[in-house]
């Protein structure tokens, strides 16, 4: 599968994810889990001497791991698809600025717990989706590095596509879903030889 292979990678991201109520808990729970790191990894050392923008008291934007992270989604994201992947790295920015707000409002003593509180809720939320609706182990157990990373994309592409029928190009939606389909009924396959 290539780094930048948006079908095979929303294909197997979508796999694991066909039913209804999963797909709804992962829109509501994914961007809290993103949001919610950036708010820890602001607290990270910055990656360069002087690397803070300066705000009315002290540095407001440190180039930490926070923005080291933000830059890789933002810019994996415009290299699947650009008009969704723009859509998508502008927020994951308006995540990061966020993120700092809230962690310097915080500060630590507070922000790892509140951080540790959500996200347990939407790991959680995110297991039982998996466990009682779809019914099959989440992706992050077959390609940790994948789930993590397609995670935010997928639950906004598949929002586009719901909402306003949208395709990274013509064809794209029909020919996921055929992967999908095929890559659903191998795995029932093997679970039912499994149990038999």
């Amino acid at each position: 599968m290539g780094l930048f292979d948006l079908e095979k990678h929303f294909s197997f991201y979508g796999a694991y994810h066909s039913n209804p109520v999963n797909i709804l808990i992962h829109m509501i729970f994914v961007w809290p889990i993103l949001f919610t790191a950036l708010v820890l990894l602001y607290f990270t050392p910055p990656l360069f001497k002087l690397s803070a923008i300066q705000s009315l008291d002290d540095g407001f934007l440190i180039f930490n791991y926070g923005f080291l992270f933000t830059v890789v989604y933002a810019f994996y994201y415009v290299g699947l698809d650009k008009k969704a992947g723009s859509l998508a790295a502008f927020l994951v920015f308006l995540c990061w600025i966020g993120s700092i707000a809230l962690a310097r409002s915080l500060g630590f003593s507070l922000a790892w717990r509140v951080v540790l509180a959500s996200q347990l809720l939407c790991w959680t939320g995110q297991f039982i989706g998996h466990g009682v609706f779809e019914k099959r182990a989440p992706a992050l157990l077959d390609n940790l590095a994948q789930a993590f990373l397609m995670a935010p994309f997928f639950v906004l592409l598949e929002a586009l596509q719901s909402s306003f029928g949208y395709e990274p190009y013509p064809g794209f939606r029909a020919r996921v879903e055929a992967e999908i389909d095929a890559d659903i009924k191998e795995w029932k396959d093997k679970k039912h030889k499994k149990n038999s």
